[in-house]
C-alpha cells in the first residue's frame, strides 16, 4: 500500500494570491502520521501563511533545519516554544557566525533567539546530524553532501568572518527524502551541495534512483549557462516527473529548467501543495 506524502510550501520567494512571499524557505511535510517541518523561513511570512492555510505548527514531531542561514531559520524560536513536544534535526555548525560579502560584509548567520533557543533544548530534543539520518518513519536527512561533480560551483561569497578571510564552504547543507513505493519525493532548502551531488548522494545512500518528486531551493540564481546545462541534462536522466524550483532557484534558472525539462517543471510559491 502506497504510503500518502503531502508536501505544504509554507514560505518562498513566491506566493499564491492572499499569502505573503518573502526572502527564504519552510515546507510542511505530513507522512504516515508524521508532521514535519522542514526550515522555517525568513520574517513573520511563514507564520501567517501556516495560519492562512490551516497547518497547525504547534502539531509538528519533528523540526529539520536544512542549513544555518537565517531565511531558513527566522522562525524557529517561535516554532520550537509552539512544538515543545517536536525533535530537532540540524548539524553543528548552523551555530556558527557567517557572512556573505559582496561591496560589504552581511551577516546571513541564524537569528540570536534560534541560536539561544537551540542551545538551551535538552539533549532529548535536540539531535546533532552529521551522516544520513532517519528522522521519521520513511523520512531521512542527507547528513552533509559529498561535492563530486566538476561543474556544480558549491563556492560563492560565503565566509565565516566578516574580513573574508576564512571561506564557508557550508557543510551543514542538508537535504530531506521520503521513501515511497513508487520512488523518493527530495526536499531541499538550499542545496549549496549542488542538486545533482545532493541527488547522486540520496541515490547511494538509499540504494534508490527513482526520484517521483524534487522540490525546493536549488542555489541556480548565479549559475553559469554551462553548469544550467549540465544540472538539466543529469536531471533529465534522473527522468524526474515534478520538479519543483523554489526561493534561491532563481527565476531565470527556473524558466531553463522548464524549457530544458518541458511541463515537468512547476515553478514553487508559498501555498502550494504538493501531494503524492
Amino acid at each position: 500500500m502506497s504510503q500518502k506524502v503531502s508536501i505544504t510550501i509554507l514560505s518562498d520567494n513566491r506566493a499564491a494570491e492572499g499569502l505573503a512571499s518573502e526572502h527564504g524557505f519552510a515546507a510542511w511535510i505530513e507522512t504516515g502520521g508524521e508532521r514535519i517541518l522542514f526550515d522555517t523561513g525568513n520574517g513573520d511570512a511563514m507564520m501567517r501563511n501556516a495560519a492562512a492555510l490551516g497547518v497547525s505548527l504547534a502539531q509538528a514531531g519533528v523540526i529539520a533545519l536544512s542549513h544555518g542561514h537565517y531565511d531558513h531559520t527566522g522562525n524557529l524560536a517561535a516554532v520550537l516554544r509552539q512544538a515543545p513536544q517536536a525533535r530537532l534535526y540540524l548539524h553543528p555548525a548552523v551555530l556558527r557566525q557567517r557572512y556573505s560579502i559582496h561591496e560589504r560584509a552581511k551577516a546571513i548567520g541564524m537569528p540570536d533567539n534560534a541560536v539561544t533557543a537551540v542551545s538551551g533544548l535538552a539533549d532529548r530534543r535536540r539531535v546533532w546530524v552529521t551522516a544520513p539520518t532517519r528522522i521519521a518513519d520513511r523520512v531521512w536527512l542527507t547528513g552533509p553532501v559529498p561535492r563530486g561533480t566538476a561543474y556544480e560551483d558549491t563556492g560563492g561569497p560565503f565566509f565565516k568572518d566578516a574580513e573574508g578571510r576564512h571561506p564557508d564552504g557550508i557543510p551543514d547543507d542538508l537535504s530531506l527524502w521520503i521513501e515511497t513505493t513508487e520512488g523518493l519525493a527530495v526536499c531541499l532548502g538550499c542545496c549549496h551541495s549542488g542538486v545533482i551531488n545532493t541527488l547522486d548522494h540520496i541515490a547511494a545512500v538509499s540504494g534508490e534512483r527513482r526520484v517521483r518528486c524534487l522540490a525546493g531551493g536549488m542555489h541556480l540564481l548565479h549559475a553559469s549557462a554551462g553548469r544550467l546545462g549540465r544540472t538539466s541534462a543529469a536531471l533529465k536522466v534522473y527522468n524526474i516527473p515534478r520538479v519543483v524550483p523554489c526561493h534561491c532557484t532563481g527565476e531565470e534558472a527556473a524558466r531553463f529548467l522548464k524549457q530544458e525539462l518541458g511541463e515537468t517543471v512547476e515553478q514553487g510559491y508559498a501555498g502550494m501543495r504538493v501531494e503524492l
